[in-house]
């Protein structure tokens, strides 16, 4: 399990940079959100669909070993509904971040996610917690909480402001499903086709998005390098190891190990963009290494 959640951290600090990215390509390109959601799906379909393609060939080459592991066709409608599951995500946190705000939004998706995912792997896996999982769990969702949150912001429970939680929370559900969903077919399906098809039908499903965005090519043009970085790099390639890693980690490690994304965006804000980390925030840094602590010890004893 160890080599497993090494991935998934891996994953989780390459998510932690698109906060970043958003910043630049918003300061550069003027870039809406909903564009960078259906382009970085679309450039990570592409890519790993060329690269799933290339693998065909090979084992086509060498006798179709293992041909079957490429493609699945009984769970093509899991790659269409996990699609939809990632078009869902992408749709409704970003909605949520103009709604209520980037913190009450990344506050409620990333918190509410790995709460949701241990609550389904359970049901939908067989997944047994242990006391230290369920430890971690608390940790991690407390440490991510007083990491994100806003010292001293006010309660605004104004319709806007209430109508953008929920779509925080929607996200939160979206991606929780994806990651159950994503277990149960890597039983079934090789990571990385399982990975392209995702991609590519989230993709079809999140373009028409960019028809209430303003001079899309526009924002095309002046940002596509950052576009490419967050497609190829914090898209294609980190979920192509998170979807390797999930193979042997339980969906509800995986949820929490993916906590490492604030710490990182944290991180970043402090070194690259100079923003404080007050006191509040150190100690959700803390108990976020804490949990990811916990699970690397209890990973360690489990052996690979």
């Amino acid at each position: 399990m160890a080599y497993g959640l090494i991935l998934i951290g891996l994953a989780a600090v390459s998510w932690g940079t698109t906060g970043s990215v958003m910043t630049v390509l918003g300061e550069r390109a003027a870039a809406s959100p909903l564009l960078v959601g259906a382009a970085r799906l679309w450039i990570a379909a592409v890519l790993l669909l060329s690269v799933v393609a290339g693998a065909a060939r090979t084992a086509s080459a060498v006798g179709g070993l293992r041909r079957k592991r490429f493609l699945a066709s009984t769970d093509v409608w899991r790659c269409i509904a996990m699609g939809a599951c990632m078009a869902g995500y992408q749709a409704a946190y970003f909605t949520a971040v103009t709604l209520s705000g980037i913190a009450v939004a990344a506050l409620i998706a990333i918190c509410s996610a790995p709460l949701m995912i241990a609550v389904m792997a359970p049901v939908a896996l067989g997944e047994t917690l242990g006391s230290r999982v369920h430890l971690a769990l608390t940790l991690g969702v407390i440490g991510a909480a007083l990491l994100i949150a806003v010292p001293g912001g006010s309660l605004d429970l104004s319709p806007r402001f209430i109508a953008g939680a929920l779509l925080a929370l929607t996200a939160g559900l979206a991606y929780a499903l994806y990651v159950v969903l994503a277990k149960a077919t890597l039983a079934r399906m090789a990571p990385l086709p399982l990975t392209a098809l995702t991609f590519t039908a989230g993709a079809v499903l999140l373009t028409p998005a960019i028809l209430w965005t303003e001079a899309p090519l526009r924002q095309l043009a002046l940002g596509w390098p950052w576009l490419l970085y967050l497609g190829a790099v914090a898209t294609a390639a980190a979920y192509a190891i998170y979807s390797i890693g999930l193979r042997w980690v339980p969906a509800a490690v995986a949820g929490i190990a993916t906590l490492l994304e604030p710490l990182t965006a944290t991180l970043l804000g402090v070194l690259v963009f100079g923003e404080r980390l007050g006191s509040t925030g150190i100690v959700g840094a803390l108990l976020l290494l804490s949990a990811l602590g916990l699970l690397a010890t209890g990973a360690s004893r489990q052996g690979d």
